[in-house]
């Protein structure tokens, strides 16, 4: 394969990064949304980790491609620079949007954090609230059932 055309893989692989990353900036936005409705359920906050999930696996696969393909062409791009200068000067804006759009996902991924933290705090007081009220109500329901139970007792007749 010519080194045109793993330059080409290289720009594409960084495009179908950019896309990713703006698919995961979408799902923590939803993230967000499930966190702070109090009606969502854990099953669509797991859905969409799941979904958060699989799009990093696809980023750590084209990075892990990107890479192999990089020290295939690395030294034909530094020497024959000129040659390849508008690819290149694509490929260095991708990355630049890159790096923007992976900040705005970690700021994300950090505000979604918070909001976890308080809310699965929040559910953890709601349980304790329950096992509270629970264990209440078997202490009341004991103390009315021995409330009419009287200990046997011996009467004796005689005189």
């Amino acid at each position: 394969m010519a080194t045109s055309d793993y330059v080409i893989m290289l720009r594409e692989s960084l495009q179908k990064k950019v896309s990713l990353l703006r698919d995961i900036i979408i799902r923590n936005e939803e993230q967000r949304d499930i966190l702070r409705d109090e009606g969502a359920s854990a099953d669509d906050f797991q859905a969409n980790v799941d979904a958060k999930d699989e799009l990093v696996q696809q980023i750590v696969a084209l990075d892990d491609g990107f890479e192999s393909i990089f020290k295939k062409v690395e030294r034909e791009l530094s020497v024959s620079r000129e040659k390849y200068a508008d690819e290149i000067r694509r490929m260095q804006s991708l990355i630049q949007e890159i790096t923007d759009l992976s900040e705005k996902v970690k700021s994300q991924e950090k505000t979604n954090a918070d909001l976890a933290r308080v809310k699965f705090s929040s559910i953890k007081s709601q349980v304790k609230k329950v096992r509270q009220s629970q264990k209440a109500v078997n202490n009341y329901y004991r103390n009315m059932m021995s409330a009419n139970y009287y200990d046997p007792q011996f009467y004796d007749n005689k005189k």
